[in-house]
């Protein structure tokens, strides 16, 4: 191995006239400069969609995209959206990053992106057979994500685990429906998603060039309201009700006299090594298609990781 150094910035930290870092022209300019600076890595943060807490560590889904992350002028520039129409939103300010005004204005944008490009229009445009191909190297988890969005949009955000009992506990009969009832809103998912591949390998590819090798970054965990846990009930510790039994944190030290209480559900290894860890193989191969390198946070948590009961409000007793 040969010593290298690097950089850590998260892409929400990027310049962006759209209230958030993306892959963008300000995301090349960066790679531009780690290059001219003699680096080798760029260290981000986790790129999921960020859930409770606009946290990048509580995302719905360990294998999707932060549709945030988007660059919106690319979509300008395929005549998805009109010209001038991006002006129109309050993306928020340009310092702090307002979750909530991007909550409110970015899909929204987005949407109208989805409802101007071929995808939504079906038919054997050359960008639309990209798009089933994408969905089909990735249909082990981008059908139960892009269904749980569509169920999440349809109940106003809600955790899912306050969703109806069939939806909640995954009935077959009720699935079926549900994919019928919200087939748009699951097509645009399917989109954002192909989008964020695209435009994050192209970036990708630029920092290759440039000698720049990407590091990315893996939570131990994942959030309890996330397509991960909906879909795959039974690699975690949940009741038959699907409410979680043990939640993962650390104990009390210097750095907290009441210890740190995650939240995040805790596997069941049992089923994990029974299935040939299965779900965390494919997780750790999509990982390795995204980034050059992957940190694993942290191996800590596996080795000796603390359970508290779900009914707990700190962490003190574990």
């Amino acid at each position: 191995m040969k010593r290298a150094s690097g950089i850590l910035l998260p892409v929400f930290s990027l310049p962006s006239p759209y209230g958030i870092g993306c892959f963008s022209k300000e995301a090349r300019a960066f790679v531009d400069f780690l290059a001219s600076a003699g680096q080798s890595y760029w260290q981000v943060l986790p790129m999921g969609p960020t859930g409770y807490g606009d946290s990048p560590y509580q995302s719905f889904s360990t294998f999707a995209g932060n549709p945030y992350f988007i660059d919106l002028t690319a979509l300008e520039e395929e005549s998805w959206i009109g010209k001038g129409v991006l002006r129109r939103y309050d993306f928020g300010g340009s310092r702090e990053i307002d979750y909530g005004k991007l909550y409110a204005e970015r899909i929204k944008v987005l949407r109208d992106a989805y409802n101007g490009s071929p995808f939504s229009k079906g038919g054997s445009d050359r960008v639309v057979r990209e798009l089933h191909a994408y969905i089909r190297r990735n249909k082990s988890w981008l059908p139960d994500y892009a269904l749980f969005m569509a169920l999440k949009e349809a109940h106003g955000g809600a955790s899912w685990d306050t969703w109806e009992e069939d939806l909640r506990l995954r009935k077959t009969r009720a699935l079926n429906l549900a994919r019928r009832q919200y087939a748009d809103e699951i097509g645009f998912r399917y989109f954002l998603e192909f989008i964020f591949d695209k435009q994050w390998r192209s970036l990708k590819a630029y920092a290759a060039r440039k000698g720049i090798r990407i590091i990315g970054d893996l939570p131990i965990y994942v959030a309890y309201d996330s397509a991960d846990v909906w879909a795959n009930p039974e690699l975690f510790y949940l009741d038959k009700e699907a409410h979680m039994i043990e939640v993962a944190g650390c104990p009390p030290d210097a750095f907290t006299k009441t210890g740190q209480l995650w939240g995040n559900p805790l596997y069941r290894w049992d089923v994990h090594k029974k299935e040939g860890y299965a779900w965390w193989i494919r997780r750790m191969a999509h990982a390795c298609t995204q980034f050059d390198v992957v940190r694993l946070d942290h191996f800590r948590g596996f080795e000796a990781y603390y359970c508290v009961r779900a009914s707990r409000k700190t962490a003190e007793k574990g």
